[in-house]
This record gives structure tokens, C-alpha cells and sequence, in this order.
């Protein structure tokens, strides 16, 4: 089935990251972000008969859907959970429109808000990582640092990657966060330097070029081709879309530094008829800099191995020859829960209209 031009973006609702958020709940910044996209797509509540909602990763009660639905005044005829992490949100779009096109809905809310809460983060991460809690930390610390401190040691041992190359990602977004107001750390350009003197949390992982968790909610509208011209807003369509998942921890991958990215990519490279070498922009999830690295290689930028060279090469920020996360991506933006993922889809959103300022990529429409 191809999902091409099928359906499109037609609202986006964003709170700015928070560091704290001042006794906000989770639904009420649902309830924020929700306004804004209606506003942004000239429609009403009553226009939207579809639900898909991220799970409050914290204390997400049972039907979850329902309840959201309930508070936000929807009738739906289609509500599900998506719940794939980082991928969350590129996952709620095409199933968006794969929704639209077998007639379910015409017009679906895509939504995730999460709220930061270091202590009851920790409180539950071994209730809700049983597996990993009954067999793999017991044997050390397995948390999401450690993972992806191994995959970048192995790259840098497979690969010859450099810290420096690592370190570039994170100076190359937070040139972006800076021209971004929204952006939770957009304060203070960064030189590599800067990022190879913080901190080392997890050998060779950088306190830089770590994801930085707040809280903040965001949320797109998705209609259908014939609804999306009518609305107030430029519609961005759905072109192509893969998805690919195998595990979820890597002590299960057989390779640690190949993502699922080699197969979704060149899946939704295919629906749409197109290669990178046609993209104009990129938003890729950026939980650490090696993420972004394994990525551009397996979505086929480049051959694999040679990520850590073609970052250090090319030019990721908005004004480069390869804009990159060019709203300053998780590890400048902030990394609101799984609201970071869809802070990605957003600001490709912003950029396809033409409306993000000084930051914005001249040209873009892929």
C-alpha cells in the first residue's frame, strides 16, 4: 500500500520546552498544544475523529486514549496508543494517513506531552524495564547512557570515529538552537572544544552531546488530500514512510551500530520515489551524537562507516550545504519525552511552509 500524497500536515501545536513545569499536568499541555494546531489548521474540535496519543511514559493509566479524548471534547472513530520511543511521533503520521485512506477518519490529532520528573522517572524505571531489570542489570548499569556509550565505542573501533567527529554534531545543532527562541539551550553557541571539556558521564559520551530531558507538549494535525487545501495553513504531504523494529534492547541486535533506520528509510525512500540525494533539509533523532551519525548511514547519506568523516565534512547547520535539526534538535531544543521526537516533525513541518525566520532553509520542500 503507498501512502503517497495521500494525506498531509495541516496543523502544528508546540509548547516551548520547560525545565519546570510549574505544576502543569500532562493532559493540560495536551489540551495547549491541541488549541494551537487547531488554530494554526483553522478547524474545531469538532473537526478531528481521530486519536492518536504517545502514553504519559511516567503513570500512563489504562485507557489512556479514552480519557484523552474525554478531556479534549473528541469523538473518535479510530483512537490508538503508538508507543516506539523515539519514533513515536514519524509513526502516529503514516498511520495517520493510513487511517484517512481505509476510510476510518478523515481528520486525526496526533499528540504526545510528557512531564520530567527525575525522581519518579527512577522510582519506576525498573517496574517498567522489567526485562532488563531481571536480566541484564544485575550485571551493570544498562540504562540508556550506558547503551549508547557502547554503541559509539564500538563505531569508533569498527569505524576510526572521533570524539571531535561526535563532538561536531551537537556544535553544529546548537548553532541552530541559537537562532531558535523555543530552544531550551539556545543560549550559548558550543565549539568542540566546549564539548569534549564537559563532563564525560559514560566513556566516550560527553555531558554535551547527551540529551537533555524537560518537560513540553506537541501535536500535529493530519486530513486527507481533498480536506487539506481548505485549511487555514500550507498542508505538508506524507510522500513516504517505513518503519522496522526488531528489539528493544541492544543486547539483542546483532549488529550495534545498524539501526532499524536501513530498512524504514529505504522503505519510504521507496514509496516516495525519491533518494537523500533529493532532500533538502533532514530531521533526525538526536538522543545522543552518535545517533545522528549511525543515521545518516543507514538512510543512506552515506556508506557505512563513514558517518564520523561526512559530519566533520558537511556543513549541518541551517545555513549549510546539509541542514540538519535545524530547530537546534533534542540536544539543544530539549528533549520534552516523546514530545522531542515529534519536535522533529514540527520543525519539518515549519520549514516546508517557509516560516522559520532567521533559521530558515532557503528552498526547502523535501
Amino acid at each position: 500500500m503507498s501512502l503517497r500524497g495521500v494525506a498531509a500536515i495541516v496543523g502544528v501545536g508546540e509548547l516551548k520546552p520547560m525545565a519546570n513545569p510549574r505544576g502543569m499536568t500532562t493532559l493540560g499541555m495536551a489540551a495547549q498544544v491541541t488549541s494551537r494546531a487547531l488554530n494554526d489548521a483553522g478547524l474545531k474540535i469538532t473537526d478531528i475523529d481521530g486519536l492518536l496519543a504517545a502514553p504519559d511514559t511516567l503513570e500512563s493509566p489504562l485507557m489512556w486514549g479514552g480519557l484523552v479524548a474525554e478531556y479534549l471534547g473528541i469523538r473518535a472513530n479510530y483512537v490508538d496508543i503508538v508507543d516506539l520511543g523515539g519514533a513515536t511521533a514519524a509513526a502516529m503520521v503514516w498511520r495517520a494517513a493510513a487511517a484517512i485512506k481505509a476510510g476510518l477518519c478523515h481528520t486525526v490529532l496526533c499528540i504526545t506531552s510528557d512531564l520530567w520528573d527525575v525522581e519518579r522517572f527512577y522510582r519506576n524505571f525498573v517496574h517498567r524495564l522489567s526485562t532488563e531489570a531481571q536480566y541484564e542489570l544485575p550485571y551493570g548499569p544498562m540504562g540508556v547512557n550506558s547503551g549508547y556509550a557502547m554503541i559509539a565505542r564500538r563505531h569508533m573501533h569498527l569505524y576510526g570515529t572521533t570524539p571531535e567527529q561526535l563532538a561536531k554534531v551537537a556544535v553544529d545543532q546548537r548553532t541552530n538552537a541559537c537562532h531558535n527562541p523555543d530552544a531550551l539551550y539556545g543560549d550559548k553557541p558550543l565549539t568542540i572544544e566546549d564539548v569534549l571539556n564537559s563532563p564525560l558521564v559514560v566513556d566516550p559520551l560527553h555531558l554535551l552531546e547527551i540529551v537533555r530531558p524537560c518537560s513540553g507538549a506537541s501535536a500535529v494535525i493530519v486530513t486527507g488530500r481533498e480536506r487539506a487545501s481548505d485549511c487555514a495553513s500550507k498542508p505538508v504531504y506524507l510522500l513516504g514512510a517505513g518503519e522496522h523494529a526488531t528489539h528493544s534492547s541492544i543486547i539483542y541486535s546483532h549488529d550495534i551500530t545498524t539501526s532499524p533506520i536501513k530498512q524504514s528509510a529505504s522503505r519510504a525512500f521507496a514509496m516516495a520515489g525519491l533518494t537523500p540525494n533529493d532532500m533538502d533539509l533532514l530531521s533526525l533523532y538526536d538522543c545522543y551524537t552518535i545517533t545522528v551519525i549511525i543515521t545518516l548511514e543507514d538512510a543512506g547519506f552515506c556508506a557505512k562507516g563513514e558517518g564520523g568523516p561526512f559530519v566533520e565534512q558537511n556543513d549541518l547547520t541551517f545555513r549549510g550545504n546539509l541542514p540538519c535539526n535545524t530547530h537546534g534538535g533534542q540536544l539543544s531544543w530539549g528533549q520534552p519525552g516523546l514530545a522531542g521526537g515529534m519536535s522533529h516533525i514540527t520543525e519539518a513541518v515549519r520549514q516546508l511552509r517557509g516560516i522559520c525566520g532567521d533559521r530558515q532553509v532557503l528552498d526547502a520542500s523535501l
